[in-house]
């Protein structure tokens, strides 16, 4: 079916509400802050975003399931201004609770719905080039720290951090309004004109699978532990960048915010980057590749102790955190076709979230126990890219044993 829809309109105008939403990646500016004014324990502070992240899957899948069924634009609508609103109040938050509903839960409610609805519906719009299309789409997320901790940073240090958190959500809100109003829904079976799309082998009428069908496979739990494995490395970075550049490599809180934005740029890179990569080479060589730098990246910043040495970590890791953010929603959609694809991946994403709970977690447990060092929790991120790899290994190996399958 080809429909004249103005895709890259569609595409621009949602990478713009994840710029915003996007915003829970410069969470470690805020932290150390909160924690000082508030004379509330880190630990404490960390279980917000924790929250946040961890309760995404209610609304990836009811988001998805919306978007889904045509509601795209409202979906996006609802789900910015819930996060940005949830940005402000967390601003007037003056009890742990209070940040925990506000930053945790009204915030974790609205991110997840913004980001569902954008990339399940643009991805919907690009499907001669799903890797790009979710590697820009996602890159909204992942560069929106870029912004998010200078920004931050300056209103803390003239103002406060209470401050800074009424000023960005009342921005938020503002950007994800104006957005809505280029936002529209993909058209279903949409096809770019000129491009003809690929018969599916061993099954012609295609490969849509509802999310009953996608449980009853086997690659649905390889891809769900391979999501946790590919996030847990990047999630434990982005929640303790700031920490980590202060206590380990002694950066200024200034300095340590730049690092933070060098981080979210790579992250931001990573997606587009390891999107074209993958429609080139494939998903699962695009991920060995990933979970190989993860490795590479950790035993760096175990290595050196230099500011250089913490800066290269990071770029990597922010650009291999950015490739496990771009390549899943297109495997997800190649595994399960783009009918269901809004819940589908709602559900994969569970395993994000799983991610989400425990990487910060292990990571701030771990360095209170080393004063301030985070080096154990480094190895514990190797181990679990290793496990990754592994899957990957295993997914390969099924999946060419179904293709011999449907051939013979």
């Amino acid at each position: 079916m080809i429909t004249k829809v103005n895709r890259w309109q569609i595409l621009i105008a949602s990478t713009a509400v994840l710029l915003c939403t996007g915003a829970i990646y410069a969470f470690s500016v805020f932290a150390g802050p909160l924690s000082a004014t508030k004379n509330w324990s880190m630990g404490e502070v960390m279980t917000a975003f924790a929250i946040n992240s961890a309760i995404g899957p209610i609304p990836m899948i009811l988001g998805g399931f919306l978007t889904d069924r045509g509601l795209a634009k409202w979906t996006i609508t609802i789900g910015g201004l819930m996060f940005g609103l949830g940005f402000f109040l967390s601003g007037m938050a003056n009890t742990t609770t209070m940040l925990y509903l506000t930053y945790g839960v009204l915030g974790g409610l609205g991110q997840g719905l913004a980001y569902s609805g954008c990339l399940s519906n643009t991805i919907k719009l690009f499907p001669d080039k799903k890797g790009l299309a979710s590697g820009i789409i996602t890159a909204g997320m992942g560069g929106a720290a870029i912004i998010a901790a200078p920004i931050g940073n300056y209103l803390i240090q003239t103002h406060d951090v209470s401050y800074a958190f009424r000023v960005l959500g009342i921005f938020y809100m503002a950007v994800v309004v104006t957005a809505s109003l280029f936002i529209k829904k993909a058209p279903v079976g949409f096809q770019p004109a000129g491009w003809t799309p690929p018969t599916v082998k061993g099954n012609p009428k295609g490969n849509n699978k509802n999310w009953r069908d996608m449980l009853k496979t086997p690659n649905f739990y390889l891809i769900f532990l391979m999501m946790f494995t590919g996030a847990f490395s990047g999630l434990m970075i982005a929640s303790n960048a700031s920490a980590i550049g202060q206590q380990m490599f002694h950066l200024s809180a200034s300095t340590a915010a730049f690092y933070v934005s060098l981080y979210s740029l790579s992250n931001c890179c990573g997606r587009v980057f390891w999107g074209i990569i993958s429609d080139r080479l494939g998903r699962n060589q695009a991920l060995n590749m990933i979970f190989g730098a993860v490795i590479a990246a950790f035993i760096m910043l175990v290595a050196f102790s230099s500011s250089l040495g913490f800066a290269a970590g990071i770029i990597v890791l922010g650009l291999c955190f950015g490739g496990v953010m771009g390549v899943f929603p297109p495997l997800v959609m190649e595994n399960y076709g783009p009918v269901n694809q809004g819940v589908n991946y709602g559900i994969i994403f569970c395993g994000y979230s799983a991610a989400a709970f425990f990487a910060p977690k292990v990571a701030i447990s771990l360095a209170t126990s080393h004063q301030g060092n985070f080096t154990q929790a480094f190895y514990v991120a190797i181990c679990v890219a290793g496990i990754g790899i592994l899957l990957n290994i295993v997914y390969l190996q099924l999946k060419k044993k179904v293709m011999k399958a449907s051939i013979n």
